[in-house]
């Protein structure tokens, strides 16, 4: 097959994935899951390049996007933390190991921890009987959790495949709702209430599943990806159901390199392209681009589709310097009213 060939089909897997989604855009989902912090990424790379790396090896951060990514793993050990400088200074930190025992004869199994640091909150409390009309309660904070174990294996030179299961905790404090109103008996008018006060405590302790699989197709390096995210049953707080934010990503990749031959200082460019189906929110297409020279020095750009009310542009940017081992990525995106959000990650490789 010549290079005018695979050209063409690649141009018309891409155009058949980008018109299924953009298609899909009228459709407006909102508000329909929980724990949405399981949808926010602190990998500094992936967000560079748009959160496209469905179809991408990625050592241990491949289960934070598709576990069927660790499978290739190069290493014996694969260490990355990120820090996620969110909106509303929000912090969210995320942590991930991958072990390759036997050379990967028996697959690799990987860990994960995401944890957010929302901040204080100053509590109140009504109290009709008070003169400012609440009463003051004590600061407290909110929790968000979720430890995973995954496993992946190449199933044959060209499949992988491997799932992850998580459990995640959330604590949103306690809700505090009147109960028993009644005529206060030492108001001579007859008009003031009382009541008493209940407590709810706002805690859940979910499991959520993820698997994906990768699939090599022999035209050059392309690659196609799928996953699933965020599986679960439905929870509630009080009365509401919801189920964690699910996610249906088909993704293809590769190096565009390979069509232009051999080039001096190992360059590579290697571009990106996801189509997200989201239970909560129209669906996406995400492009990302990440130029590889000497294996040191990345360059990273990407762009998600948004719709009218979004503050996010859909741009975001990033660098990366690796080197015997080790390496450091980071990614910045404009966030329209919120300013930006920075993302670090460092990752050890061994």
């Amino acid at each position: 097959m010549n290079n005018i060939n695979r050209l063409l089909i690649l141009a018309l897997i891409s155009i058949c994935m980008i018109n299924a989604v953009v298609s899909a855009q009228n459709n407006q989902k909102l508000a329909q899951t929980g724990f949405q912090f399981l949808s926010v990424v602190s990998d500094a790379r992936a967000s560079a390049m748009a959160e496209a790396m469905t179809s991408l090896p990625f050592a241990s951060s491949s289960l934070f996007f598709n576990p069927a990514g660790m499978a290739e793993m190069p290493s014996l050990v694969d260490v990355s933390v990120s820090n996620n400088q969110w909106i509303a200074d929000i912090n969210h930190y995320t942590l991930s190991l991958a072990l390759k025992p036997f050379d990967g004869d028996y697959g690799v199994i990987g860990f994960t921890v995401q944890d957010v640091n929302y901040g204080d909150f100053y509590g109140t409390v009504v109290n009709s009987a008070s003169p400012q009309g609440y009463d003051d309660t004590k600061i407290f904070s909110l929790d968000a959790l979720a430890i995973g174990i995954g496993y992946a294996k190449a199933l044959n030179d060209r499949f992988s495949v491997g799932g992850q299961v998580r459990w995640v905790h959330q604590d949103l404090g306690n809700s505090y709702t009147a109960v028993n109103i009644r005529q206060d008996p030492q108001d001579p008018t007859g008009t003031r209430r009382i009541s008493d006060t209940s407590y709810i405590s706002n805690e859940l302790f979910p499991f959520v599943f993820d698997f994906g699989t990768q699939f090599k197709t022999g035209i050059e390096s392309l690659v196609f990806g799928m996953s699933v995210r965020n599986f679960s049953t439905e929870y509630k707080y009080a009365e509401e159901a919801f189920q964690a934010p699910l996610v249906f990503t088909l993704g293809l990749s590769m190096n565009v390199m390979d069509f232009i031959g051999e080039l001096p200082f190992n360059q590579r460019l290697f571009m990106s392209v996801d189509a997200s189906h989201h239970r909560d929110h129209p669906e996406q297409v995400k492009v990302g681009l990440e130029y590889q020279i000497l294996n040191a020095l990345s360059l990273r750009g990407g762009y998600t589709s948004t719709s009218s009310f979004d503050e996010y542009s859909g741009f975001s940017f990033g660098v990366g310097l690796s080197q015997f081992g080790f390496s450091f990525d980071y990614s910045y995106t404009p966030f329209g009213i919120f300013d930006k959000v920075q993302r670090f990650t460092a990752r050890f490789s061994w």
